[in-house]
């Protein structure tokens, strides 16, 4: 028989142990459910979402492998073995020498800028994340984007649209001097820009900039496994090379690193603070006494750092990672081919739609991205999150709304948690709700909260 297959088929590479059934809900339940959340996605009940694309983080699915550590959890108060398993893949793979856990990464996140940022220092890092601006800011400091400006453009085919601008980072350094520069920061992929990677030939620049002036390099490590696997395939001479091998490798061009072990390492709960620096790590281990435990659990259960070493060890493998961003670029391929407005290339851990294309004729001021995302919810009873304008806040020193270039809706890929027929579902409800855009009208806010006022802003519609 002649094969009529166009492309080479595939599928996941794991099988199916258990399962959690789904809820459905009629369109007039869902209209109900989320004029009650305000709005917003993240007030929605999880048991009334249908197809949960609405983050990565913390909502992945755990191998038997890892369920099996679970058992394994050594629950003492001091000197957990769990945690010296952990600490010894965190040098074996990341390359770090010393580690203190927390119990997820804004938990790093804080410990180190409160560490290493003195008042009114600067921050500049490649394009800014919410909860990593804000600690800076909590800890007096003031974050300086230094992005390439083709991160702001979605249509733009840049392979490494995450990429530090040199000049940029040296014209700061220029303007302010090297020692009002607290560390620069370094996150790859870049959530905010569409998971957009960074270059391993960008990373050597920006740490031998750094260098030259006594700059910290710190690297937002979160999702650095998928950036691996993007240098692998984008960029010349590393084809050859295993993702932990260029891990490894883009790890040393840093000076220390956070991570939510919620995303890469296939987790529901945990992080750690990674340095090189022995007085730094002194500093740190006192800290996260006062902040989140003590330093051999970092407000871990032992159970929780056996999963997370297990989780190092399993995510960092060619073909868990390759199967983890083609199935992302799988749904992308579906939407763009839909002409759904994306921004491109597709990203490693979500599919961004460009709400300001998506829905041309409301104006930014009336959160298009948010509304998108709620009317996403009512259409199909897939969960989305807002990445516009209402995570991007407000300027801390005049008080008025940010206007970012890019006002998105992330549709985010759980790791082995859905097949792919739950993808060309939501591709289908997507491409629906493209058709009738035009009747679509936006959002006015209603209640705000002081910090990170994506996750609890309310709205009304008009």
């Amino acid at each position: 028989m002649e094969n009529q297959t166009k492309h080479k088929p595939w599928a996941e590479p794991y099988k199916i142990k258990m399962v959690e059934p789904l809820k459905m809900t009629t369109r007039e339940y869902r209209e109900e459910k989320i004029k009650e959340a305000g709005y917003n996605t993240f007030l929605l009940r999880s048991e009334d979402v249908y197809i949960d694309l609405l983050t990565d983080s913390g909502t992945n699915a755990m191998s038997d492998y890892q369920w099996a550590g679970i058992m394994l959890g050594d629950e003492a108060y001091a000197g957990s073995k769990n945690y010296y398993y952990l600490e010894d893949n965190v040098r074996k793979y990341y390359g770090y020498k010393y580690l203190v856990p927390t119990h997820q990464g804004r938990g790093a996140e804080n410990l180190l800028s409160q560490c290493l940022i003195k008042k009114d220092q600067y921050v500049p890092g490649n394009m800014y994340f919410t909860t990593t601006r804000l600690h800076q800011e909590l800890a007096g400091g003031n974050f300086v984007d230094v992005i390439i400006d083709e991160a702001h453009n979605p249509v733009s085919d840049h392979p490494f649209k995450g990429n530090v601008d040199i000049q940029k980072f040296q014209d700061l350094i220029n303007k302010v001097g090297a020692e009002k520069i607290a560390y620069i920061t370094v996150g790859a992929p870049v959530n905010m820009a569409g998971g957009q990677p960074v270059s391993m030939e960008n990373m050597k620049q920006v740490s031998e900039l750094a260098k030259k002036y006594g700059i910290k390099v710190v690297l937002d490590a979160t999702r650095n496994m998928e950036n691996a696997y993007f240098i692998q395939k984008r960029e010349a001479g590393y084809k050859n090379k295993t993702v932990a091998e260029i891990h490894k490798e883009f790890c040393s061009y840093s000076d220390a690193a956070t991570m939510s072990g919620k995303k890469d390492l296939l987790v529901n709960i945990g992080g750690f603070v990674a340095v090189n620096d022995w007085d730094l790590f002194e500093e740190l281990r006192n800290m996260v006494v006062v902040y989140e435990g003590l330093h051999t659990y970092g407000g871990l259960a032992g159970r929780d750092m056996e999963a997370m070493a297990r989780g190092i060890e399993e995510a960092i493998r060619d073909e868990n990672i390759s199967f983890r961003v083609e199935q992302v670029g799988y749904f992308g391929k579906l939407l763009k081919e839909a002409g759904i407005p994306i921004v491109e290339p597709v990203g490693g851990h979500a599919v961004f739609l460009d709400a300001k294309r998506f829905y041309e004729h409301i104006p930014q001021i009336e959160f298009p991205a948010q509304k998108l995302a709620a009317d996403l919810y009512v259409e199909s009873g897939v969960r989305a999150m807002e990445r516009g304008m209402v995570s991007a806040g407000r300027n801390k020193n005049t008080g008025d709304h940010y206007y970012p270039k890019l006002e998105l809706v992330r549709l985010t890929v759980p790791r082995r948690v859905y097949t792919q027929a739950h993808f060309d579902v939501a591709a289908y409800a997507v491409n629906e709700l493209y058709e009738k855009r035009h009747t679509a009208k936006g959002l006015k806010m209603i209640y705000e909260p002081k910090y990170l006022r994506f996750f609890q802003a309310r709205f009304e519609a008009l």
